[in-house]
């Protein structure tokens, strides 16, 4: 199967199923044994496509007779993928880009409806240097208007073009040395080798952005536990906890486990990290991750964080609380994010209160508390953290260090943009409980 049927098939069953893109493609890219060229160009195609949604049905709408409304929804499944390649990727001949769609129709539609493909698209390709273009911010950079409204809110007027951009832009890989078995020297002699497209992050010691990985499972450096996906910033939550060895640790909310295994590793493998989460069949995937990185002081829990346990009152000196959020910080990863119904969001201050509220009990006299999000939204983030605080005197701010190449200092909070850091978009919160 080609890179752009799987990507047809994705975009179908995300509308199908509302899944995650991220999750159907890594399925999906599997099933039809793609290599990693193929896997990637697969990547690029459903994530352009969803990325640019609303942008590329500006476009079509003024080839379309009768407009988008009409069609059955495989149809412009379709003439987005299509129009996708035509407009806005360089790679795939025009021809090439239509005359894939036209047999996509037969298959997926009818023959009938072939023809109505092959026209509209050619017809993109002929007008692409004179289509009209968008005015408005949020058709511009597909975010619908409600959600741009919300961002510039906490964005800021000013800001909200980049940060809109930036939500489009492809977002690499982002690799993190495993300490505990391998180095600098070792993960990019294997990168190399591997032809793996690779660059240091900008900040970030020990931390690789890198291009054209394909399934990740099938790289060596991943499967052997020498390195481990997490970006930028959840590492920088990890780090801020400055957590050392021998210490006993709680992430709270820790599925996957990317904070529980970053934090192991700043403890050296030394110490005692218990990680918990609400949902069972996710506690495997810690187990999992640990045991493919060398790491034995991870113990994992089904446990819901906004739930009071008495056996962890004051037991541990560092609690982490990754709290469920909106995660408008990371729409470059997962751009599905933008489309979803923005009224549940409402809601997640409440819940968010309440496990760090639940959660702060389980510091010990002394001990530190780091509250996180993936989202940039200041309900989510600030307004949640001074509430607590101004209900809790016990606990202080405490600013963390950041690397230099991060720049900037902060008070015990500091929130990361995708457009300024190269990161995804991230909220950290370091307490400290009074002796």
């Amino acid at each position: 199967m080609s890179a752009r049927t799987t990507a047809l098939c994705v975009l179908i069953a995300v509308r199908r199923q509302g899944a995650w893109s991220d999750g159907i493609l890594k399925e999906y890219v599997q099933r039809d044994r793609l290599e990693r060229r193929d896997a990637a160009l697969a990547a690029t195609l459903t994530y352009g496509v969803m990325q640019n949604r609303m942008l590329l049905d500006h476009y079509l709408e003024q080839v379309v007779s009768g407009g988008l409304s009409r069609l059955q929804p495989a149809m412009l499944d379709i003439l987005r993928l299509g129009a996708y390649q035509i407009l806005l990727l360089d790679k795939i001949p025009d021809s090439a880009a239509v005359n894939e769609a036209v047999e996509q129709t037969k298959r997926y539609v009818n023959q009938k409806a072939a023809g109505m493909t092959n026209g509209a698209l050619r017809a993109l390709s002929r007008k692409k240097g004179s289509l009209n273009e968008p005015r408005d911010l949020a058709t511009k950079y597909s975010h619908p208007q409600a959600l741009v409204e919300l961002l510039m809110q906490s964005v800021g007027e000013s800001q909200i073009e980049p940060f809109l951009r930036a939500d489009n832009e492809p977002a690499p890989t982002c690799l993190q040395i495993n300490p505990l078995l391998s180095d600098p020297d070792e993960v990019e002699r294997a990168l190399t080798e591997q032809e793996i497209l690779f660059r240091k992050h900008p900040w970030l010691p020990g931390c690789y952005l890198v291009t054209g990985t394909g399934n990740l499972a099938r790289l060596e450096l991943f499967a052997s536990g020498k390195v481990y996906v997490q970006d930028a910033s959840a590492k920088l939550a990890a780090m801020a906890a400055g957590v050392r060895p021998g210490m006993r640790v709680l992430d709270t909310c820790a599925a996957p486990g990317g904070k529980s295994f970053a934090l192991a590793m700043e403890m050296k493998n030394e110490g005692s990290v218990t990680s918990c989460d609400i949902h069972a069949h996710k506690i495997s995937l810690i187990e999992k991750g640990a045991a493919r990185l060398g790491i034995s002081i991870i113990t994992a829990h089904e446990a819901d964080a906004s739930k009071f346990q008495e056996e962890f009152k004051e037991s541990f000196d560092v609690v982490v609380a990754d709290v469920p959020c909106s995660g408008l910080g990371v729409i470059r990863k997962k751009p599905d994010i933008r489309y979803k119904d923005l009224a549940p969001a409402e809601r997640l201050p409440a819940v968010q209160a309440a496990i760090l509220e639940n959660v702060s009990r389980y510091v010990r006299p002394g001990g530190a508390l780091l509250y996180s999000t993936c989202t940039v939204l200041k309900r989510e983030n600030e307004d949640v953290a001074n509430v607590f605080l101004a209900r809790h005197p016990e606990f202080q701010l405490e600013a963390f260090p950041v690397p230099d190449g991060l720049g900037g200092q902060n008070g015990g909070m500091l929130t990361l943009y995708p457009h300024v850091h190269e990161a995804d978009g991230f909220f950290i919160c370091k307490l400290r409980k009074n002796k």
